[in-house]
């Protein structure tokens, strides 16, 4: 009897375009960022929040400059889990930081989820603390969920088109909402009676997480075109585009709603800034706009960390099982990334949501940073002042986060301490009892 027929993860090379990989990238990214954080950033920094976008940004490029230099040599569909193999070797460090980044996309994946359903019931004018809002976000998991089961060829078309349009829609939204507003200046003196430096830098935190999506690219090593060459192009390409457009709509929402209107309404921002600009019909257009967003963002996150997870998963790093499922281990890490999304959609609010993602992604991109500038450098002709600087700038606007947090939400830390306290005792007991030829040298030499 065959248990195992078809276990190992298939990637087809060259089956994945640049242009399909910014696609994908740009669908994380513009999907999360623009739809659901702009009334977040605002209520911690005030008027201030369109330059939170840009402080981002800034923090970003430092940032991306080891993910380049690392996808650039090992081009792998393991994406970070396997940047972090080449740093520290199929060690308990490498398992506990892959597995952050893993929860902080299936985080990402759970906000957009729910950015889906609260803008969707601006059609019929439902208050967003509907429990519609959940429902909403399930339903969409499951249909992504249905596409990612198909073909690179279908994932990458259908991600590509969405791509297209949101782009084209939210550029769209941005010019005719600076034209349309009173004015196109944005008081920059209307700050919220909290708003502080700290929480300017926190606001960057959340910017951060906006950005973030960049990392799903790495992902797709194995299967993009000229992987070498094309990786490095694509994230940057992607970073790009979406400082430009940040900004745009940054502003556009700012001339158009008070701060306080921004704040009330944090949860569907866009829509309720095309509202006095254009009526009732450009907020019809925003909210399909955003339907569009978020559902290609799904699809594309979903796409990448269930290829990072099969990818740790082929390493021994995590634990897995079949529960009689049939097909490959990144079919089963699929099933496992929505089930998860799933429950982080149905108990969790986008506040929290959004703050667990980003302290899981800025604990791991310290350990990526850190591995190039202790491991990596030289293999990698890396300058060593740019990754120090990321881990500067990383821990300040963690920090500065924390403390936020520490003040308006407690909760959150407290959960994120405790899943972080599960992973890293989680396996360490795992990795304890993995046999001994599981466990190969730490080396360096070697690409994917």
């Amino acid at each position: 009897m065959k248990k195992t027929p078809d276990r190992t993860s298939k990637y087809r090379a060259d089956s994945l375009s640049l242009i399909g990989a910014v696609a994908l990238g740009t669908g994380v990214m513009i999907g999360a960022g623009i739809f659901a954080l702009t009334g977040q950033m605002a209520e911690m920094t005030g008027s201030l929040f369109p330059l939170a976008f840009l402080s981002s940004a800034l923090v970003v490029s430092f940032s991306a400059y080891s993910y380049v230099k690392l996808s650039n040599a090992y081009p792998s569909a393991g994406g970070i889990g396997m940047y972090l193999e080449k740093a520290y070797g199929r060690t308990l460090t490498t398992a506990f930081h892959a597995l952050l980044m893993y929860f902080s996309m299936v985080i990402a994946q759970s906000f957009l989820a729910r950015t889906f359903g609260s803008y969707t019931l601006q059609l019929f004018e439902i208050d967003d603390n509907s429990l519609l809002v959940p429902i909403l976000g399930v339903g969409l998991l499951l249909a992504a969920f249905l596409i990612n089961l198909s073909a690179n060829s279908v994932i990458e078309g259908v991600a590509s088109v969405l791509g297209f349009i949101k782009i084209g829609g939210i550029v769209l939204f941005g010019v005719v909402g600076v034209l349309a507003a009173d004015t196109v200046e944005v008081n920059f003196s209307a700050t919220d009676p909290g708003a502080s430096l700290t929480g300017f830098l926190g606001a960057t935190a959340l910017g951060i997480l906006a950005f973030k999506g960049f990392t799903t690219i790495t992902n797709s090593g194995s299967e993009l075109k000229d992987p070498h060459r094309n990786l490095g192009r694509a994230i940057m390409i992607s970073i790009a585009l979406c400082v430009v457009i940040y900004a745009l709509v940054g502003f556009a929402v700012a001339s158009n709603l008070s701060l306080q209107e921004i704040i009330a309404t944090r949860n569907y921002s866009l829509a309720a800034a095309a509202r006095p600009a254009l009526g009732k019909y450009a907020v019809w257009f925003t909210v399909i706009l955003a339907m569009l967003a978020t559902a290609g963002g799904i699809i594309a996150s979903i796409f990448a960390v269930s290829r990072m997870l099969a990818m740790l998963t082929e390493m021994k790093l995590v634990p897995h099982r079949h529960f009689h499922m049939p097909g490959s281990i990144q079919k089963h890490t699929l099933v496992y990334t929505i089930v998860l999304g799933l429950l982080l959609t149905a108990f969790f609010d986008l506040t929290r949501i959004a703050a667990l993602g980003i302290i899981f992604y800025l604990i791991m991109d310290i350990a990526i940073h850190w591995g190039v500038l202790r491991h990596l450098r030289k293999e990698l002709g890396a300058n060593p002042v740019i990754p120090i600087t990321a881990i500067v700038l990383d821990m300040v606007i963690l920090g500065s986060f924390l403390w936020v947090k520490i003040i308006s939400d407690p909760f959150v830390l407290i959960v994120a301490a405790a899943v972080m306290a599960v992973i890293l005792i989680g396996e360490f007991f795992f990795l304890r009892q993995r046999p001994a030829d599981d466990q190969p040298e730490h080396q360096h030499q070697h690409g994917n």
